[in-house]
């Protein structure tokens, strides 16, 4: 019932923000048939699932990408597709004769999805890289971090996620509606160094306008304002705070007990560094939880940082069905949500090649034909 409902989309299999990219198309309802190596099929049990998330809800075909066979069988699927990814090298698919042009020619309509690091041109662009220096590249890494201290890497989610796979399911919608009215397809080149420079307009806009400063960890959302940040408790444990508009800061003084002291204005930067002191003497007062019960439901901004396991069975997650199980692994549930076509998780993760022959006869291979691959090795 999703709104991709219909939509069906070749993931030539990758690591990190493609797979990343089809979970979220897959979980709007498109039918997503994931093409991993011939050589990495090794069987398993369909009703023991592989653990990892990304991949959940395709169909999952083996194919020796390598064979003239093996590629003119994914051209097929291309035939009556509307979507193929991939997330290789520049140059990659078209010496597979998978590129752009190869696939355009057998199905005008489709959308061609490429995801890179640095993009299909430019100086970096056949280099090897990873999150962390696609985010360091577009100036994205530089100011996250506290004052006097090294730049602090996000975990992948700039780069990988928020400016890679999210970008490329965006653009790769965008493609699919605007081919809906012209009949014609086209190339998406989502570049996780574009996304993440993307991801820091705001900043960018805050730079032009004097409110941000170039040393890390002094400016009010990069942890160096004493009402937006994060500060330990008696137990070891962190909240959060982000009072940042006058009446949210007036509250927080007013849970906290800070309002029966005398204190600077809020917006003094250069009294920032002691009332940080003094707030964070002040949280170790007491526990996570006992701060939680004064400040929860209130204006002032404010939430317990949790594990990833606690995330899962707080309340708010809980009642909204922020978290689900699928194939005995907790996961989250799809994003965004929908007053009428809702997102699901079609499946749970399949095993490389398990739905090989399933795939092949949806697509019209005859039962020969099938055979005749297997026999080849150019499907396993």
């Amino acid at each position: 019932m999703g709104p991709l409902q219909g939509v069906t989309v070749i993931e030539l299999a990758g690591i990190g923000p493609g797979p990343f990219a089809a979970m979220m198309l897959s979980d709007m309802g498109a039918k997503v048939i994931r093409v991993e190596r011939a050589s990495a099929v090794r069987g398993g049990d369909p009703d023991s699932p592989p653990p990892d998330s990304l991949t959940r809800g395709r169909h999952s075909i083996g194919v020796d990408l390598k064979s003239p066979e093996g590629i003119e069988t994914v051209m097929r699927l291309v035939e009556s597709a509307d979507v193929i990814m991939e997330g290789f090298r520049p140059g990659v698919t078209e010496r597979m004769g998978l590129g752009p042009d190869d696939c355009l020619a057998r199905n005008p309509k489709i959308v061609y999805g490429r995801m890179t690091g640095w993009g299909q041109e430019g100086p970096y662009a056949l280099a090897a890289g990873h999150d962390i220096n696609y985010i360091a590249l577009a100036g994205a890494l530089e100011p996250i971090g506290r004052a006097g201290e090294a730049p602090v890497p996000p975990l992948n989610l700039v780069g990988d996620f928020g400016g890679g796979g999210m970008f490329l399911a965006f653009g790769i919608a965008c493609a699919l509606l605007e081919a809906k009215n012209s009949g014609q397809g086209q190339v998406v080149d989502a570049a996780m160094v574009d996304g993440a420079a993307t991801l820091m307009s705001m900043f960018w806009g805050m730079k032009a306008m004097g409110f941000w400063q170039p040393e890390r960890g002094t400016n009010m959302l990069d942890t160096g304002a004493p009402f937006y940040d994060v500060y330990e408790c008696a137990d070891g444990k962190y909240v959060s705070i982000g009072s940042i508009e006058p009446q949210f800061y007036a509250e927080l003084l007013r849970l906290s007990g800070l309002g029966e002291q005398e204190l600077p204005p809020q917006m003094d930067r250069t009294q920032w560094p002691a009332m940080k002191v003094r707030v964070a003497e002040l949280f170790k007062t007491k526990t996570r939880d006992e701060w939680s019960a004064i400040m929860e439901h209130s204006d002032v901004c404010f939430a317990p940082v949790l594990s990833m396991e606690e995330a899962t069975e707080h309340p708010h997650n809980v009642e909204r069905g922020t978290f689900t199980e699928v194939g005995g692994i907790t996961q989250q549930n799809p994003a965004p949500r929908f007053s009428r076509t809702k997102a699901e998780i079609q499946s749970p993760a399949s095993h490389p090649g398990q739905h090989t022959d399933q795939v092949l006869a949806d697509a019209g291979f005859s039962a020969d034909e099938v055979a005749a691959l297997r026999e080849s090795g150019a499907v396993a």
